[in-house]
């Protein structure tokens, strides 16, 4: 579905990802942990045309987006929910998913804001609130909502449980594998790396631009300098 290739990003000169190369396959959920500054959301933001390039090729279904703008790249089935939720706090829960769907035309947008409130209850209960007066973990059904209005076939997720307390935080881990089972690919970035991990196919470790390690993901939970540096578990 997504191959990327010596994918190189620079802000003003400083390198942020420097040559990585990585495979997100149909159908699958695949992560990228790593530090803060590692270049992870670099890489989520390249991918759906916020940052361009300088040189590599993100080609998904066979096409090099690389550098197309962001609309084109949401209409051919690719979606971001970006780090730190981005709700439209002044506009209403509704409103906040409509806005999802901007770019469709078909008749069934109603019946997908449907779908998205029976994936979210809570949402639904709040379907009029204007969205920044909603609970962290409610922003975040809401962001997801908003990416799934657009019927994307990747999904990509930058920290989704940043700031959110555990309990959501397995909520949100239990939407992300039900919109899976659905048919939605994932990427996902994100800080818990042992919950991560658990719930993906195959993972990568980026550090300081560069992809160090990659595997399944049983075998990264295993392995012991993932679980030295991302899981809090000391060498033996």
């Amino acid at each position: 579905m997504l191959k990327i290739k010596d994918l190189r990003v620079s802000y003003g000169g400083i390198e942020a990802v420097k040559g990585i190369s990585l495979t997100v396959p149909e159908g699958s959920i695949v992560t990228l942990i790593g530090a803060n500054g590692a270049g992870k959301s670099t890489t989520l933001r390249s991918i759906c045309g916020l940052e361009k390039p300088q040189s590599g090729e993100i080609s998904y279904f066979g096409e090099n987006i690389a550098g197309q703008p962001t609309d084109v790249i949401v209409s051919k089935g690719i979606t971001l929910v970006p780090e730190g939720r981005r709700v439209f706090p002044d506009l209403t829960v509704y409103e906040n998913l409509k806005i999802g769907a901007y770019l469709r035309k078909d008749a069934e947008i109603a019946k997908d804001v449907d779908w998205v409130y029976d994936l979210f209850p809570r949402l639904k209960e709040r379907s009029w609130q204007m969205a920044g007066t909603l609970s962290g973990g409610e922003q975040q059904m809401l962001a997801v909502g908003r990416a799934l209005m657009s019927r994307p076939k990747l999904m990509m997720m930058d920290e989704p449980s940043l700031g959110l307390a555990p309990l959501i935080v397995q909520g949100i881990f239990d939407i992300i594998k039900e919109i899976h089972k659905q048919g939605v690919t994932i990427l996902l970035i994100e800080q818990n790396a042992n919950l991560a991990l658990r719930a993906a196919d195959y993972g990568y470790v980026l550090e300081t631009g560069n992809i160090t390690m990659e595997g399944t993901g049983s075998e990264l939970l295993n392995d012991e300098r993932v679980k030295a540096a991302y899981l809090g578990k000391k060498k033996k």
